[in-house]
Order: structure tokens, then sequence, then C-alpha cells
């Protein structure tokens, strides 16, 4: 098998906004009519801390990390192209999410993930996230599921 390499970036990255595109293709099959209130939190401008894995020079997932408090970062834009899927790789982009947010000092990470998206809460659980109340613009909206890792002692 190919080995996955890593490219940490920004979202200026033409990679990076390929696979975002693909991404939200995606979620506006599976969110419907809630897609446009989802959208208006996922823009990618500004992003500073973007991850692109390649197999074999080919971008095949991507996703992002921006800085959600003082001591925690909100894990965004997680997302692995379907022929790629089942083989680790959205594992392997969160954990480097992980390793990225811990260099730049944070003590948590946080996301968000829709019922819709039982695979992705399946990696989030595997990966060690629990569930917690939804927060920010996510409370009271009930495809929300909100979570959170302990990267390090506050």
């Amino acid at each position: 098998m190919t080995p996955t390499t890593f490219l940490r970036t920004d979202s200026d990255n033409p990679d990076f906004q390929k696979l975002v595109a693909l991404l939200d293709q995606d979620l506006a099959i599976r969110d419907g009519a809630e897609h446009a209130f989802y959208a208006q939190y996922n823009k990618i401008n500004m992003i500073k801390h973007a991850i692109i894995a390649y197999r074999a020079d080919e971008p095949v997932g991507c996703g992002a990390i921006k800085q959600y408090t003082d001591d925690t970062m909100e894990v965004k834009r997680m997302y692995v192209l379907p022929e790629y899927r089942g083989q680790g790789i959205a594992a392997e982009i969160l954990g480097e999410l992980e390793k990225w947010a811990d260099e730049l000092g944070y003590a948590a990470c946080v996301l968000e993930t829709g019922k819709k998206q039982p695979e992705a809460i399946r990696l989030y659980q595997k990966s060690g996230y629990t569930v917690i109340p939804n927060y920010g613009q996510y409370v009271g909206v009930d495809n929300s599921v909100c979570m959170t890792k302990q990267l390090s002692e506050p």
C-alpha cells in the first residue's frame, strides 16, 4: 500500500479548497434543508492550520483546526475521498491535527458533526472523543453532535 503523507498548510492551498468543495457537496446531500445553516459556520477563508493527506502525490483527504478558546482548538472540514475511506486516513488526519494543536500549546480539541454522519461519530469516538452538550451556534440544534478530547493537562 502506498504510504500516506501529510502537508501542513492553510486555506489558500488549492488541494485543500478542492477537497472542501467535495465535502460541501456531500454535506448538502446529507443535511438537506439544514445545509444552509451549517454552511455559514464552515467558511474556510482565514484558516491557518489545515492538513492535506496525499497518496502517491494525489490529495485524498483533509482536515483543519482553528482556535475556539485560549486553550482549545476546533476540528473543522474533515473529509476523505470516498474511494479512500476505510483505510484509516481520517484517523491519521485527525491524529496529525491533534499533534499540531498540542505543538501550538492547546490542551483540547472540540468539534461538531451531524447525526447523519454516523461514520464520523464512530471515528471520533474511536479516537477518544466524548460527547458534550452542544456548544456555541449548535446549542439547541437537534442534528448536531458536539464532542471533545483532552490533549494534555490544562
